[in-house]
């Protein structure tokens, strides 16, 4: 099979499978995943959309080894190095989701991402002012992803409580098939 045809069929699977995904079966998602990995071996995508049905299934291990080879295998995906960030700090290891942001922290071409990141490196400190304004100046950005902006939302809401002395604009909630939605546009690599 030539390389052209190769990336048609990875990209029929991943188009399947985030179909599949948005129709709420992680297990066919997941399968087509794999089989577009295995179809264009060197495209991080398929591992990043299967690291991030692992995470909403709660499979941190498998989530952080997809989103890691999505790293490896593109170390400029950021959103995957976000991902992979966040479920790290989430999972209660900051200094490690620290080191993978590293090259998210002041990057001009992610600014939101960048605040985000920042944000969160506040709030490892317990800086909750200085984690809230973070957060606020991602949100502002007028190319900030609409399903990382909705987990923000939540963060902030949960901050708000600690810090009452901020505001924000209350906003609607975010499927969770939202980001995998948001990323079938990305092209092959």
């Amino acid at each position: 099979m030539s390389n052209a045809q190769s990336a048609a069929t990875a990209r029929t699977f991943l188009d399947a499978g985030i179909a599949a995904s948005q129709g709420n079966d992680s297990t066919r998602a997941l399968g087509l995943f794999a089989q577009a990995s295995e179809a264009l071996p060197g495209w991080a995508l398929p591992h990043f959309l299967s690291g991030s049905e692992y995470a909403a299934l709660g499979q941190w291990e498998k989530a952080e080894a997809e989103l890691a080879n999505a790293v490896l295998l593109a170390p400029d995906l950021h959103l995957a190095r976000y991902q992979l960030g966040l479920l790290q700090f989430s999972t209660g290891r900051a200094a490690v989701a620290l080191v993978t942001w590293e090259r998210l922290a002041g990057n001009p071409e992610e600014p939101s991402l960048s605040a985000f990141v920042r944000g969160f490196a506040a709030l490892a400190q317990d800086a909750f002012p200085e984690a809230l304004a973070s957060f606020e100046r991602g949100l502002a950005e007028p190319r900030v992803n609409p399903a990382v902006a909705g987990d923000i939302r939540k963060v902030v809401q949960k901050l708000l409580a600690e810090v009452p002395s901020v505001t924000v604009t209350e906003a609607a909630p975010v499927d969770a098939h939202v980001l995998v939605a948001n990323y079938a546009r990305l092209k092959l690599h």
